[in-house]
């Protein structure tokens, strides 16, 4: 959420990126106009108490000079019934403006690429060269198939579109990344672990910004006005929620594994095979809350830290920067990881890397005492994917694929697998 005093004072700053970001569902004239209206009211208040504060000193007077003071207690009653009017007048447009703030999204920084779609993303780096093979590459979801390692089939039955069962060695291979991927990050790159629940509650969603706009693309358990988590980005930031965190505290890092539920709402006809776009999958989550100025500082070695899971695992990939209209609404500067899929000849996304400042903080009230005992100011959060699981389920299979049908686990995996190298018929 955008200070509103930022807002107030910087209006045509905050529209000019806005219109960077291409947003057009909001107007910034109506939530100037609704702060307005709340600081006039807040004044007539303000006056009234004022007001009834000088005539309920009165009335001892009168009393003691043995005067009627009906009128004046009639008068405190009407100052009295005023107030109350105001404070309900304050209460509807206090709701007004603070649905209309949770709706608009985060500025970019300055150093955000302008552009409107993923094409417009810019290559900051690769990591070694695409895959080449003297055959044709096959599917991922070929490979699972024709091993016997996921059955979508099943999962269609039990579920629907858009789900995976994992069997025998599968299960295993989705198991071990998750260990592994945990294990780098709490034993190498100084990350908490935390399993967090599952499930959340509408302020969570409220505090990391997927509500209230995109409600739709939620899975919602209505019984509880309980959410699936989307990402552990949720459960994990809210943990600090309405708290002063000390700064001697300050970097936390905090890794967790969850499932993951998504809609997809938006997605229709895109990715509608194979482990790339589901409705649950797998992921390992990396959370940071630190001082502002160590915010950008600290994106770097977040990225740094899950793209070590790729070199480790030796998968080829890239580093973009991520443009103004492929921002997401969070987040004021992102970077994708993108591992390279032979069966698509192109990279695809497997991680998210993101700086959202104060955003997430003001919204959720996690704020942090400075250690000289001055006012308290907003920690800026970080999180990115150390990795998405089923994506790199999917990047095993197409890279380490031969030409009889089998993969080669990664030697850094094996460890995890009991010992398996190849996975086989």
């Amino acid at each position: 959420m955008l200070d509103i005093r930022r807002i107030r004072t910087n209006l045509d700053e905050i529209k000019a990126a806005m219109a960077r970001r291409g947003e057009k569902d909001f107007s910034l004239d109506e939530v100037v106009e609704l702060d307005e209206q709340r600081r006039a009211l807040l004044q007539q208040v303000e006056n009234m108490k004022n007001e009834q504060n000088t005539v309920s000193k009165e009335i001892p007077r009168l009393k003691k000079e043995g005067k009627d003071v009906a009128e004046v207690m009639a008068k405190m009653k009407d100052l009295s019934a005023q107030i109350k009017e105001l404070d309900g007048q304050v209460k509807e447009v206090e709701d007004k403006l603070e649905y209309a703030l949770l709706r608009i999204p985060n500025v970019p920084h300055p150093d955000v690429p302008q552009g409107e779609t993923d094409d417009d993303n810019i290559e900051i780096r690769t990591w070694s060269n695409p895959t080449k093979f003297d055959f044709e590459p096959k599917a991922h979801w070929d490979i699972a198939t024709s091993l016997n390692i996921i059955d979508f089939e099943a999962a269609s039955k039990i579920t629907g579109a858009r789900f995976a069962l994992y069997r025998g060695v599968g299960a295993r291979l989705e198991r071990a990344l998750i260990n592994f991927m945990l294990d780098l990050h709490t034993g190498e790159h100084g990350y908490t672990e935390v399993l967090p629940p599952f499930m959340v509650n509408r302020n969570s969603m409220t505090g990391t910004g997927q509500l209230p706009k995109f409600e739709d693309d939620a899975f919602k358990i209505p019984q509880k006005d309980y959410f699936l988590v989307p990402t552990a980005e949720v459960p994990v930031t809210n943990m600090h929620r309405d708290e002063i965190i000390d700064e001697e505290k300050l970097p936390l890092y905090y890794v967790a594994y969850t499932p993951c539920f998504r809609s997809e709402a938006g997605s229709a006809g895109r990715d509608t095979r194979g482990l790339i776009r589901q409705h649950q999958f797998n992921k390992v989550e990396l959370v940071k809350f630190v001082k502002p100025e160590e915010s950008y500082k600290e994106l770097e070695k977040l990225t740094n830290n899950a793209e070590k899971v790729l070199q480790l695992l030796e998968i080829p990939y890239r580093v973009v920067k991520i443009c103004t209209g492929d921002l997401g609404f969070t987040a004021a500067f992102k970077y994708d990881i993108e591992v390279w899929m032979p069966s698509y000849n192109r990279y695809v996304e497997i991680s998210s890397c993101s700086n959202f400042e104060d955003f997430q903080a003001r919204r959720a009230n996690i704020r942090f005492r400075p250690e000289e005992k001055g006012k308290v100011e907003f920690v800026h959060t970080l999180n990115g994917s150390g990795l998405a699981v089923g994506r790199t389920v999917a990047a095993i299979l197409e890279n380490f694929q031969d030409d009889e049908g089998n993969v080669v686990i990664p030697e850094a995996l094996r460890g995890y697998m009991g010992g398996i190298e190849v996975i086989s018929k």
